[in-house]
């Protein structure tokens, strides 16, 4: 190699070396803010204060506050916490299509409730038949068929369904502050998880793609599966009854069983969130817990109390008292939704 060669390869490894250290000083370090707002939905308030506040006492390395990066789990309820649930669980629509795609395989459904009134397109009379009626039906659609073929379907059915007031696909009717909070939860050490009641194979078919949150951190309502070999190779057959039903009390045990750590912050928005918040907040250290509030009847949907979906009364005469956040999805947010592409 000629001197002139070698100065020049020389010169351009410093520059490459002087490249790589400007470009190492630039990110951001663990425990950093980033740049910006990161909640550029939210509108300036204690709720928003609040999230920012806790995220730099865990995350921020001397802080009293400080917490390890291992031990900074999110939980987050789906249904109404991450996207639309009112006037009806998106997974009961799923439901719903299926057993009137089906019903010409059984003609004794037309004689049968609930079968009949989803058929006839009577949402209140299926309604009627409470949850037991729901649980029987999402047996029956969703079972007897391999977990790869249910997702593929769940997949096909979330690429065409539209909500019936937005006109939206269900995947565009995410909340757009709570996206931004999950993002910002991961930017700053987090692992997120899903905690939600809906069944686990239905939420993994989307919450990768939507929320960034990958199937093993996703906790549902658990299908019993059976494992058999068949023609096409071994399978995982969903069965029709129900191993686990993740709601209420059985959130915690979940979080227990399947994470085996007590997460720091919990996020959701109906009574059925309430022993996961209240299990998450009575850690030590800093803790948080929020629900979210739907009391916005123009943008989306304003119920709690009253409803027989996403239920909100005990959360709400307690939020205080067990040093919970109220987040207004009127007062908080500027926008619910994500603009279309």
């Amino acid at each position: 190699m000629s001197f002139l060669t070698a100065l020049i390869s020389r010169r351009r490894w410093l520059a490459a070396a002087a490249l790589s250290g400007l470009l190492a000083a630039c990110a951001p370090m663990p425990g950093a803010m980033p740049s910006g707002d990161p909640l550029p939905s939210w509108n300036e308030g204690a709720n928003k204060q609040r999230i920012v506040s806790f995220v730099r006492a865990v995350s921020t390395e001397g802080s009293k506050d400080y917490v390890a990066p291992e031990e900074r789990i999110a939980v987050f309820d789906n249904d109404g916490t991450l996207w639309l649930e009112y006037p009806m669980y998106t997974q009961v629509l799923f439901v719903f299509d299926r057993i009137r795609a089906l019903a010409p395989q059984h003609p004794e459904w037309r004689d049968k409730e609930p079968y009949k009134s989803v058929i006839a397109g009577d949402i209140k009379g299926a309604m009627a038949s409470g949850s037991k009626g729901l649980i029987e039906m999402l047996l029956v659609v969703q079972s007897g068929m391999g977990t790869e073929a249910f997702d593929a379907q769940v997949r096909k059915w979330i690429a065409g369904a539209k909500d019936p007031r937005f006109q939206r696909h269900f995947e565009t009717l995410t909340y757009l502050p709570m996206q931004e909070l999950l993002r910002y939860l991961r930017t700053q050490g987090f692992r997120t998880y899903i905690v939600s009641g809906g069944t686990v194979d239905f939420m993994r078919a989307f919450a990768e793609r939507t929320y960034g949150v990958p199937p093993e951190q996703v906790i549902g309502t658990r299908q019993k599966l059976a494992y058999e070999v068949k023609d096409k190779g071994p399978m995982i057959l969903l069965q029709p009854q129900l191993d686990f039903n993740n709601d209420g009390p059985g959130k915690p045990l979940s979080i227990e069983a399947f994470i085996g750590r007590r997460p720091i912050a919990a996020f959701g928005n109906s009574d059925g969130d309430f022993q996961m918040l209240q299990w998450t907040t009575a850690g030590k250290g800093a803790r948080l817990g929020m629900i979210v509030h739907h009391d916005d009847a123009v943008r989306e949907y304003a119920y709690d109390r009253n409803s027989s979906i996403g239920k909100l009364s005990e959360g709400l005469d307690k939020y205080q008292s067990m040093g919970w956040g109220l987040i207004s999805m009127k007062n908080d947010w500027k926008a619910i939704f994500p603009p279309l592409k």
